[in-house]
């Protein structure tokens, strides 16, 4: 089997954490116990680039259960657990190129290893393996008829290439499914980003000036945890619509000029560049500490950041300081990747539990379903959403009312009125 990891010795700490984290994972258990039966993805080779976490594992199980022939590459330099991707290859058998730490040839390189058994279906985080299929490989894209995207930033890029005309086959977003992005992005996002910087750190919170830059899903629940744990919390925002939600919320919002003088931490998830640049740098307190919890770490100006220093080192694991001509130090996390993946373990299991649920569904329904559709981004269907969450709300032991016949009569008319 070819496959690139960091050391096959990993292997059964890498099995026992997917266990642990499986056990939270309740939705994905059930769709793999019917992919077992059914074997709906039989034939099917999929390329998946996605985070090579404990719940990816359990995807990849679900997936290759289903009868799927997978191959799995790290969508980010900095976020696989090396005994994960242990124990895919010597328990599973599944072939795995991913390395934690990982130069950015060593990335491609996998991507392109990830691509080589020639995929049907697609699973991207990020589109990094869409983007290079359609630039680098598009002799493959003939055998594909499909694939999903994970993440607001992939998404984001997807509809761009969609609306220039260049996409060359169906994608289902992942991400804008309600039981992936209101959960998922919002409290994965919020926990597993604190998580990050307090174990990269392990500075107090409480107290502090806390910036969030970016008031999507992600910032939200970013900005609720981090005040949640008695920082004051400030936002910074482009959208007049989420920054007045932000003021409705209780945040202080302002401009990022503005902020940067302020702030004791500072998280950037708005999946657009440069969002905290060099005259950001130059304005921060002695002692700022700046991390990103977007997809790409393009959303701080780390090459800005590298001109005004006048050294760099590396002070602790994931916190590089880069100490300026004037004295004061500020301190990147992660080389500025995904925090929460770079410093910590990512999201709880339990919130990718729909996430991934959502994932696997979709590759069975694009299988069932491609031919119909279009070169296009489409959303997740609605049935597929609303399954996800009534076999979440079974695991929990949560139930909830059914609506009458007279009720249903009533929303479904227009005669009836006060």
């Amino acid at each position: 089997m070819d496959f690139h990891i960091k050391d096959e010795a990993l292997a059964e700490k890498g099995r026992l954490r997917i266990e642990w984290a499986a056990k939270s994972m309740p939705v994905l258990r059930s769709i793999k116990e019917r992919f077992e039966k059914e074997k709906p993805l039989a034939g099917v080779r999929i390329a998946a680039c996605l985070h090579v976490t404990t719940e990816t594992a359990a995807l990849a199980q679900t997936l290759q259960a289903g009868g799927a022939d997978v191959r799995l590459c790290a969508s980010n330099p900095l976020s696989t657990q090396d005994d994960v991707a242990a124990s895919l290859v010597v328990h599973d058998g599944i072939p795995v190129f991913a390395i934690k730490g990982e130069d950015k040839e060593t990335y491609y390189k996998h991507i392109h290893a990830a691509l080589a058994h020639e995929p049907h279906i697609t699973m991207d985080d990020g589109a990094d393996l869409v983007s290079t299929l359609h630039s680098e490989r598009q002799d493959l894209l003939a055998h594909i008829v499909g694939g999903t995207e994970e993440t607001t930033t992939g998404v984001i890029r997807l509809r761009s290439m969609a609306e220039s005309g260049v996409l060359r086959y169906p994608i289902i977003a992942v991400n804008d499914a309600d039981t992936k992005h209101l959960f998922d992005n919002r409290y994965g996002t919020g926990q597993s980003t604190i998580d990050g910087i307090i174990r990269a750190t392990n500075r107090l919170l409480a107290g502090s000036t806390f910036v969030v830059c970016g008031y999507g899903w992600c910032g939200r629940g970013v900005a609720m945890r981090a005040a949640g744990m008695g920082a004051k919390v400030v936002i910074t925002e482009v959208d007049p619509l989420r920054a007045l939600e932000a003021v409705m919320d209780g945040y202080q919002v302002m401009p990022m000029a503005e902020a940067a003088r302020i702030g004791d931490f500072f998280c950037t998830l708005t999946g657009d560049i440069h969002v905290i640049r060099r005259e950001h740098f130059q304005a921060m307190k002695d002692g700022a500490i700046v991390s990103n919890s977007g997809h790409f770490n393009v959303e701080l100006d780390l090459e800005g950041l590298e001109a005004m220093a006048v050294s760099k080192r590396t002070i602790r694991d994931f916190v590089d300081e880069y100490r300026l001509e004037d004295g004061r130090c500020i301190y990147v996390l992660g080389e500025g990747r995904l925090v929460n993946l770079a410093a910590a373990e990512g999201h709880p299991s339990s919130v990718m539990d729909m996430s991934f649920a959502n994932q696997a569904l979709c590759a069975e329904y694009m299988k069932k379903n491609a031919a119909g559709l279009e070169k296009k981004v489409y959303g997740v269907p609605q049935d597929i959403d609303r399954e996800i969450a009534r076999l979440k709300l079974a695991s929990m032991g949560v139930r909830i009312d059914t609506l009458t016949q007279e009720q249903e009569k009533y929303l479904n008319s227009w005669e009836m009125g006060t």
